[in-house]
């Protein structure tokens, strides 16, 4: 019998992700987000995280998809990445899923080439495919240390109105 995978899934245009749900915190409605200067394109911010400033991803830009206005149903998937606390937001987080490791297929040669440092497989549940993504390896460990020093760019004042 092969064993279940429990994976967070999530979309971001129209493709379906799906990560391993012991990396997911919690998911959020997307917050304020205080944009800070000099971060790389894909940063969008921090937002307040009950206290915390956390910073947050856009996947859309992370991945390459094009900009779209946002909309009730985008979600801010708060993860633990090497012991760092991320946010990412997507276009909506759906459901847990549960996949067999049997239904996983290693990542196309084509998908290896454009992402496959943080692409680790491709999963088939019914109709569905679910591209599985090693978050990890999304962030790349120059840019996690990035992401240490944003909360370190923040003055007081704009902490304070954060965190209001």
């Amino acid at each position: 019998m092969s064993k279940i995978l429990q994976l967070v899934g999530f979309k971001v245009e129209r493709e379906f992700f799906g990560v391993q749900i012991a990396a997911v915190k919690e998911i959020v409605r997307v917050p304020q987000i205080t944009p800070v200067p000099d971060t790389p394109d894909f940063v969008e911010g921090v937002i307040n995280l009950r206290g915390r400033v956390v910073p947050v991803i856009d996947m859309r830009k992370r991945i390459g998809a094009p900009h779209v206005e946002r909309k009730k149903e985008n979600r801010v998937l708060i993860l633990e990445l090497d012991g760092k606390i991320v946010g990412i937001t997507v276009d909506s987080a759906s459901e847990i899923i549960k996949l067999p490791e049997d239904a996983i297929e290693p990542p196309p040669e084509i998908v290896s080439y454009l992402g496959g440092e943080y692409v680790t497989g491709v999963g088939k549940l019914k109709e569905r495919l679910i591209v599985l993504l090693d978050l990890a390896r999304l962030l790349r460990p120059e840019e996690m240390k990035g992401m240490e020093t944003i909360g370190k760019q923040i003055t007081p004042d704009v902490e304070r109105e954060i965190l209001q």
